[in-house]
C-alpha cells in the first residue's frame, strides 16, 4: 500500500511535437509532493535547439524567441535530476513525459530512470464513472481548476490536485491500485 513516506514528482512538459525521438522539450514543471502537500517545485522554459512548429506555438504560447532565450536542457539537467531523485515520476500519460526525459538525458550522455505512475491509467481505474480521461475533461468533471491549459505549470498544478483525489480514492479501496500501477525503472 502506498504510504505518505513516498515522495512524488508530479511533472508536465511541453514539447516541439508528440514524438520524443524527433521532438524536444520546451517547458518543464515539477511539483515534489509528499502525499499531503507540495514540498518543492521547479519550472523552466527550455531551449529545444530547434524551431517550434506554428501549431505548437499557438497551443502552448511558447514561441521561438522565448525558447531561444531559455536555458538548454543540459544546463538544467542537474537541477531536474536532483528534484526528481528518490521520488516517483507522476504524469498524466506518463509514457509521453517520461520518454522525453529519457531522450533529453540520453542526448547529454546520461541515463534517467525513475519509478513511474500514470494519473491517466489510475483515473480510469479509480474513477470509472468519469465521462472522459483527458486532463482537461477529467479536471472539469472533478471540478479541479485548470489554469493555463497546455502550459507545463498549469497542467502540472492540475495534475497535483487530481493526484490528491486519486490518493484519497485509493485509500478508501480494499487494495492499493496505486501500487498496482507503479512502474519500476
Amino acid at each position: 500500500m502506498c504510504n505518505f513516506a513516498v515522495l512524488y514528482s508530479i511533472i508536465d512538459i511541453e514539447a516541439t511535437g508528440g514524438n520524443s525521438k524527433i521532438g524536444r522539450i520546451t517547458e518543464i514543471a515539477i511539483y515534489k509532493f509528499d502525499g499531503i502537500q507540495i514540498v518543492d517545485e521547479f519550472h523552466s522554459l527550455v531551449n529545444p535547439e530547434m524551431k517550434i512548429p506554428p501549431f505548437v506555438q499557438k497551443l502552448t504560447g511558447i514561441d521561438n524567441k522565448m525558447a531561444a532565450e531559455a536555458p538548454l536542457f543540459r544546463d538544467i539537467a542537474h537541477e531536474v535530476d536532483q528534484i526528481t531523485r528518490n521520488s516517483c515520476f507522476v504524469a498524466h500519460n506518463v509514457k509521453f513525459d517520461y520518454s522525453f526525459f529519457q531522450m533529453e538525458y540520453a542526448s547529454i550522455g546520461q541515463d534517467y530512470k525513475r519509478e513511474r505512475l500514470c494519473t491517466l491509467q489510475l483515473s480510469e481505474s479509480l474513477i470509472p464513472e468519469a465521462p472522459a480521461y483527458g486532463l482537461g475533461k477529467l479536471c472539469k468533471s472533478l471540478e479541479i481548476p485548470l489554469n493555463g491549459r497546455h502550459s507545463a505549470k498549469g497542467d502540472a498544478q492540475a495534475t497535483v490536485e487530481l493526484f490528491k483525489q486519486l490518493l484519497e480514492r485509493d485509500q478508501q479501496s480494499s487494495f492499493s491500485k496505486i501500487e498496482k500501477y507503479r512502474r519500476r525503472p
